[in-house]
Parts: C-alpha cells; structure tokens; sequence
C-alpha cells in the first residue's frame, strides 16, 4: 500500500487533467471520450470512497430477508458472498415469497435502498434528484 499519492488522489489528478487539459484542447471524438473516461475515474473514485458502507448497508437489507450470517472479512470475499447472498434472493423471488406481504415490503425497502447507493455512484445529480422529490 502506498502512502502519498493515495488512490483517490491519483484518480482526481488524471480527472482533472482530462477535464483541464484534453477536453478544452480536443474537438468530436476525442473530446467526447475523454469526458467518459473522466466520469469513469468519478465514478470509481465516489465507488471507493463508499463501498465499505454500501456492502454493510447491502449485507444488513439481506440479513432481513435471508437468514442471518456473518459477513465475511476483506471486500473481495464480501462482493463474492453478496453476489451468492443475491442469487439466494433471487430464487425467493421466483418462487414467488415476495408476491405480497411483509416480504414484499421488506425486499422493496431494500431494493430501493440499495438502487438509491448505486445510483449516487454513478450518477450522484440524479440521485440528488431523487432524493428531492
């Protein structure tokens, strides 16, 4: 691990030069290109910034509607158990659990819960939008 730049830091400068230097400087294509390669590196950076708290948030919403468990140290193996943890869900679904009751409430407090952090990742005017109306 290394200490200075940091990660995020890296990442804010190479933004920054896209959006400082390549696009007032380029036209068409590349310009274009360098816009999404700059909202990209925001994109990552707001994603690393908060996906320690967005797992948290998306283990516990699945701890509501599966049974309980512990979730596993180191972020590699977490995303891994979510993505299990999901497919779990995913047949509750098809099985038709969540048709009405207080599943279905459960699971859509949680879908809408987990789609609003998704959102404010990759594209946090909407999701300040949405948290408006």
């Amino acid at each position: 691990m290394q200490d200075r730049p940091t990660i995020d830091e890296l990442l804010e400068a190479v933004a920054g030069f896209l959006s400082d230097d390549v696009m007032p400087n380029t036209q068409g294509r590349l310009s274009f290109h360098a816009r999404v390669a700059g909202n990209v590196l925001q994109m990552l950076r707001r994603e690393l910034a908060h996906q320690e708290e967005h797992l948290a948030s998306e283990w516990e919403g699945l701890d509501t509607l599966l049974p309980a468990a512990e979730r596993p140290a180191g972020m590699s193996a977490a995303r891994d158990a979510i993505n299990a943890r999901n497919q779990e869900l995913c047949e509750r679904i098809r099985q038709g659990d969540a048709d009405e009751g207080d599943y279905r409430a459960a699971l859509l407090t949680h879908l809408r819960r987990t789609v609003r952090e998704k959102i404010a990742v990759s594209n946090p005017a909407l999701a300040a939008e949405e948290g408006a109306g």
